[in-house]
Formats: C-alpha cells, structure tokens, sequence
C-alpha cells in the first residue's frame, strides 16, 4: 500500500482525547486513515467517523480500517459540514473530535495531483480533484495585482509582486516544475531556508482548496456536534491556521462554548522530528466542550 500518510503527534492526540471504548469519536479529515486506525483500536462498542474530501485518500483508508467494520464509518465530504454529516448519520453527538489541517504525503507524494514542486505535474492542487477551480486557472488567468495580494495574504510572501509579474509574463505555465522555476528566478537570492517556490505553493493550495474559509466554519460548527466533557483536537501546519484555531477557541471559551486546555502549543518532540521531519511546522491546540449554561442536557443525554 503506497502514499500512507505518518500521523503525527499520535501519542499527544490519543492522550488528549480521553478515548473510551464506548465512545463516539470523529477524525475531521481522515486522509489515509494514520490517526483513524490508532482511535478504532482503542473501540470496543464505540464508533468512529472518518471525513475527508479526497476520495483517493479514502480508499486507502478504507482498506486499512476493514478489520474494524462496522465501528467505522467513512465520508467523502468537506469537514466544515460536520453538523450534516453526524446528522445524516443519526449521530446527535460525539465525543471527541481531532481536525488535522493541510497536505498529506499523499497528496505531495503524487505529482499528478500537482501539489508539489519537486517534480513536473498538472497544475491542479484540488483535494477534491472533481471539483473547483484548479491551480492552473489562477496562475495563468488572474490579473497580476489579484495574483500578488493572493500570494502576500495566504502565503506570507514578501516577494509577492516580483514573483506575480514573473509568472504573467512567462505565462503560460506549464507545470508545477516550470511555475516553480518561474518563482525562483523572480525572488532576491541568499534569504531564505525553505525553496523558493514553498511559499507560492502554499497559497495558491490555500486558495484552490478554500482552505481558511473551510477551517473557520468548521471551527464555529464543530463544538455543536460534542457532548459536554468531550474533546476537539486541532492540529495546524502555519501561521493562518493555527491563527484561526487560537482565536476561536478564545472566543468560544470567552461565550462559555469550550474550555481551552492548552494554554501553549504542544508541538512534536525531537524523536518524532527525527523520524517524521514533514511534522516539523505542526502545532496542536485542544479545547473541552463545557457544560450547557442554563443547565439543560446535552443532545444525547435528551435523545
């Protein structure tokens, strides 16, 4: 079995959610099914719910939770429409929920799917490659201003400008090895660790996949879909997301909704650096869901 994804922050996660084997639990984005197959383990008479909107990652993952049947249920979906999902499943709530945001091997692994620049591949960046805008259609048909703020605002880009004018002017681009070129000799030498074109590659996948906009209502939804005491777990990669994920936990502590359980990060240790260095960026945040204020009982307690 090719393109497995290495979870990461395993040990972390498993802890923090408090896994009983009696529990209901959702993996946000299940991607190949790493942290999936370690929650199904630990279930007896529970059940676990796996999302994702690549359905390639699916069946990967569907083949590696078969010896946990029918205690898994897997759904090609969008994890912002959690609420949808755990209702079209009769789910009233669960108890816990762990969101693990951004790119998997998978995905970078397989240039056909376009998300990497070490190699040549279509310009496409869909998680869900049937649906949506590609890469392509914003590299080689945005004007050069809307090009540049994109990669300033999603991926933190200070050569933005530079780098939006080399791309229209050598357009069209072919592939993800001649856009990569194209950003390299656009930007200033010597400063930067990363390759040059990471920064690129970032914001346009933000962009094609509406990553941000899924994330934010995803966050504002997801508490709903928990009963009291239970847990959501939010892995983030940059600075955007784990933003985002800061924010709205203050805020939802803030109107009584969760209490935030992490006061810093819990990032990997040296060991799984050592062992998993694509976990290098990831950042973990938990939060619980608190009690109802006005002393009603939570969804399943009513159902």
């Amino acid at each position: 079995m090719t393109g497995l994804h290495t979870p990461v922050l395993v040990d972390e996660i498993l802890r923090w959610l408090q896994i009983r084997a009696d529990g209901i639990y959702v993996d946000a984005t299940a991607g190949t099914g790493g942290h999936a197959v370690e929650i199904a383990k630990r279930l007896a008479s529970g059940r676990l719910v796996g999302i994702d909107r690549d359905a390639q990652a699916l069946e990967i993952a569907r083949e590696r939770l078969k010896p946990y049947g029918e205690r898994v249920t897997l759904v090609q979906g969008n994890f912002s429409s959690i609420g949808e999902i755990a209702a079209r499943l009769n789910i009233p709530s669960v108890d816990g929920i762990v969101a693990d945001l951004g790119v998997s091997s998978l995905q970078l692994d397989t240039l056909d799917r376009g998300f990497s620049f070490r190699g040549a591949g279509p310009l496409d960046m869909r998680m869900n490659s049937g649906a949506g805008e590609t890469a392509a259609e914003i590299v080689n048909h945005w004007p050069e201003r809307d090009l540049a703020n994109l990669l300033y605002q999603l991926g933190e880009e200070r050569d933005s400008r530079r780098i939006a004018r080399s791309i229209v002017r050598q357009r069209p681009i072919r592939d993800t090895e001649h856009l990569a070129t194209v950003v390299a000799g656009a930007q200033k030498r010597g400063r930067q660790r990363l390759h040059p074109a990471t920064k690129t590659f970032l914001a346009l996948r933000i962009a094609v996949n509406r990553e941000l906009e899924e994330l934010e209502q995803f966050l504002d939804r997801a508490p709903a879909t928990i009963s009291s005491g239970g847990r959501m777990v939010v892995l983030s990669y940059h600075s955007l997301e784990d933003r985002r994920v800061k924010q709205a936990f203050r805020r939802l502590a803030q109107q009584g909704v969760l209490k935030v359980l992490t006061k810093k990060v819990i990032e990997p240790g040296a060991a799984e650096l050592a062992a998993n260095p694509r976990s290098r960026s990831a950042k973990m945040r938990v939060a619980e869901r608190r009690a109802p204020a006005n002393g009603t009982r939570d969804m399943r307690e009513a159902s």
